[in-house]
């Protein structure tokens, strides 16, 4: 998806993948095969059962890739999804992205057992788990997921430990944490990993510089984009409400 539909949406505005409507809680493309995000916490997993089961039926060849955080997990429906998928051998990646902090409650105080890759055992599942830092090892990982999916046509439940140095939304200051346990996890910052890969392999550093001024232009495009583009107008709310 391209950053100006998520930036536009992000400020409701028409030009955004969900017509301004739905916000930071409703991306969703479905030219690219991105079927949104969703306000429920932990309801899209099913869905992903359902779009793997009718991979499955129609014999397209494609997998289904579920991201959710560490709160979802203790969802009801997490586990109805992750049962069927194993029962009728779906070709799905479920992959918990999880931040030690759900929200804002650590995992000790929401979890009895914090290795949430440990879920899978009860249903016979695949799994995985390993921290998220390295970008090389997050693909190299994912991709053996994604290889039993489609030649197995067996899910995996996949754990990648991650972190997010800021709050869980603007109104959240992050107090159930130390600044110290926050600056020491950015050493581990993806994006400082990713780079020093590239300094590794003797990629030149006008080149990586390059890529930096690139991401930046972008943005700002995007945002730019945004501001500048118009509100759906109020006579076609019914549109996205309503069927003839």
């Amino acid at each position: 998806m391209s950053a100006r539909a998520i930036i536009a949406e992000l400020f409701g505005k028409e030009t955004g993948c969900s017509k301004g409507l739905g916000g930071s809680m409703h991306l969703f493309d479905a030219e690219h095969n991105f079927m949104g995000g969703y306000g429920i916490v932990g309801g899209h997993i099913p869905l992903a059962a359902g779009t793997a089961f009718a991979s499955k039926y129609r014999g397209d060849g494609r997998v289904t890739l579920c991201f959710f955080g560490d709160g979802s997990v203790a969802q009801g429906a997490f586990h109805e999804a992750v049962t069927l998928a194993t029962l009728w051998r779906l070709p799905v990646v479920f992959i918990c992205e999880n931040n030690l902090y759900s929200m804002g409650t650590p995992l000790y105080r929401s979890m009895s057992v914090t290795d949430v890759s440990q879920k899978a055992l009860a249903y016979g599942m695949a799994r995985d788990r390993f921290d998220g830092y390295d970008v090389i090892r997050v693909r190299e990982r994912i991709s053996e997921a994604v290889r039993r999916a489609r030649v197995e046509s067996m899910p995996t439940l996949v754990e990648i430990v991650t972190y997010r140095f800021r709050g869980h939304s603007m109104s959240d200051a992050g107090l159930y944490r130390s600044k110290e346990e926050v600056e020491e996890q950015k050493k581990r910052d993806p994006l400082t990993i990713g780079r020093d890969h590239l300094v590794a392999a003797k990629v030149d550093e006008k080149d990586i510089l390059e890529i930096e001024e690139k991401v930046r232009l972008e943005i700002e495009d995007a945002v730019k984009f945004a501001d500048e583009s118009p509100e759906l107008a109020f006579e076609r709310l019914s549109e996205f409400t309503y069927k003839e």
